[in-house]
């Protein structure tokens, strides 16, 4: 039995357990492969406060599991399958075995959509990325291209148009889900262009991105656009399926956000990027770990425990 038990072991469920750890708190953290999440496939992070030159995200990942391990916090690797709540007490059942715990705290993550081309997941830190604040600095005076049509997009390519050589925003249809205002400000960049109604088909290179072909919807016809970076942002998947049916989740599977980082069951509660939340970064789920777990506190001393 576990005071706190953290589903999910990225910065948000391991910056939970160090700080329940460290408040005294028996806290285990269940994950389901390596601690670190999303963060261990990003090659250099530049915008994490406290490394000047940068950190490699699987380094930072062993920092912050080894920082909660150092003050008690224990790590079990088993999949998350199921929660259920018996009285005062939350099972999470595992593939193998069942955690019990007296609070319990969401810290799943999210998983970026894919487009699903060939050589997308090969060339992954290769040119491909899904983070344009995490990976952009690194296409200076480069060409490169972004995929969508929502907001998350056209940001990026707002971003990149600072350093960046030239920007190919690449969409399946001419009308952008993006604000109007924003696609609007995009419009407006001397070094962004925008490739509609087009789909992306392969991407090109070797042992690195050296372009990508897009179709046109309406004939087919094929165009090669010749960039270094592919910025991927058509969406994420938080990694909420096996809770369909036990807690409250938005319509694309996201636990709705609350400022005390609730959910409808009492004791549980969640954090990270499995949130409705907006902003999605690094330290904002590292900050969103330790609130969750002030709540998670508050609820174990109302209770008595």
């Amino acid at each position: 039995m576990y005071d706190i038990l953290i589903v999910g072991g990225g910065p948000a469920g391991l910056t939970a357990a160090l700080y329940g750890a460290r408040a005294g708190f028996s806290t285990a953290i269940l994950e389901q492969m390596f601690a670190g999440g999303q963060i261990t496939n990003v090659d250099m992070i530049e915008n994490y406060p406290g490394f000047p030159q940068g950190v490699k995200g699987i380094d930072l990942a062993m920092a912050m599991e080894e920082q909660a391990r150092r003050f008690g916090a224990e790590t079990i690797y088993d999949t998350a399958i199921r929660l259920s709540q018996e009285g005062e007490i939350r099972k999470v059942e595992g593939n193998g075995g069942t955690y019990e715990a007296r609070t319990v705290i969401l810290a799943l993550g999210a998983t970026p959509k894919t487009l699903g081309l060939e050589r997308e997941e090969e060339l992954r830190g290769k040119g491909v990325s899904y983070c344009a604040t995490c990976d952009g600095a690194f296409f200076r005076d480069k060409k490169v291209a972004v995929v969508g049509g929502g907001n998350t997009a056209l940001t990026d390519a707002e971003y990149l148009a600072r350093f960046c050589k030239e920007i190919y925003v690449v969409h399946r249809r001419d009308e952008f889900r993006a604000s109007a205002v924003l696609v609007e400000r995009v419009k407006k960049l001397p070094n962004v262009k925008f490739c509609t109604p087009y789909t992306p088909k392969e991407i090109l290179g070797g042992e690195k991105v050296e372009g990508l072909r897009i179709e046109r919807v309406d004939d087919q016809t094929a165009e090669d656009l010749p960039v270094e970076g592919i910025f991927i942002a058509v969406g994420t998947k938080p990694q909420t399926a096996w809770l369909q049916g036990t807690i409250e989740l938005r319509e694309n599977g996201s636990i709705p956000f609350h400022k005390d980082f609730r959910t409808n069951i009492p004791g549980v509660f969640a954090a990270g990027d499995a949130l409705d939340s907006e902003f999605r970064q690094i330290v904002v789920a590292a900050a969103q770990g330790a609130q969750a777990i002030r709540q998670a506190e508050e609820y174990l001393q109302n209770a008595g425990f």
